[in-house]
């Protein structure tokens, strides 16, 4: 059990360098691949890093990648791969495939209340609540709610996979915590939420600018 747990955290990790392989190329080039060839080159990509490449190395890229950053959370992982990988870009409306921002201010805040005391500031162990914790699954499941009357599908969606994940001992952690939270996707959220406060700071500014009398 414990070797197909590790195969499939080395697949996922492979599958999530390929996926930003594949978010920097578009980047960089400037240009929206087809999802199909999206999707095969990810592919290509992931045998790269899945299989050892000898030389040097005696472990597959993924694996000294994982060592450094561990497992990633369900939550990251399904965010990554299906904005990259699944999403069609509407040019015509930019917005309709980011991720909202309520959902990043949420994660930031979930994160910053979470993480100080999990790692040993105060009494309150928030840790705990992912052993089997029914009260700590309600508000999860309420959360996932939110997203939906928020007419975000997606964002529940994921939420439903992270439980599911957790509830058949997808990973080797047995925390829903783990399933649902990381530090990487804290940082994401964290770093969205500052870059979209400067964005609408500048164009306020130059809003302004445009505008000022004279």
């Amino acid at each position: 059990m414990k070797n197909i747990m590790q195969t499939i955290g080395l697949l996922e990790m492979a599958l999530t360098c390929a996926t930003l392989l594949v978010w920097l190329l578009q980047r960089n080039f400037e240009a929206q691949m087809p999802v199909a060839a999206r999707i095969i080159l990810a592919l290509l990509l992931t045998n790269l890093f899945y299989w050892p490449l000898g030389l040097f190395m005696q472990l597959p890229l993924a694996a000294y990648i994982r060592g450094v950053t561990g497992d990633l959370s369900v939550v990251s992982l399904l965010l990554l791969w299906s904005s990259v990988l699944l999403d069609r870009i509407d040019p015509r409306n930019t917005e309709a495939h980011f991720v909202p921002m309520g959902f990043k201010v949420a994660i930031v805040v979930i994160a910053f209340s979470f993480y100080p005391f999990a790692l040993g500031l105060g009494m309150l162990d928030p840790y705990g609540w992912g052993y089997a914790s029914i009260g700590f699954l309600i508000a999860v499941s309420i959360f996932a709610a939110i997203l939906a009357i928020a007419n975000w599908s997606k964002g529940t969606f994921i939420i439903a996979l992270a439980i599911l994940a957790w509830s058949i001992h997808w990973h080797e952690s047995a925390n829903l915590w783990d399933y649902l939270l990381d530090p990487f996707l804290m940082l994401w959220a964290l770093l969205a939420c500052i870059s979209s406060v400067r964005r609408k700071r500048r164009e306020r500014l130059q809003s302004g600018f445009l505008f000022r009398a004279g």
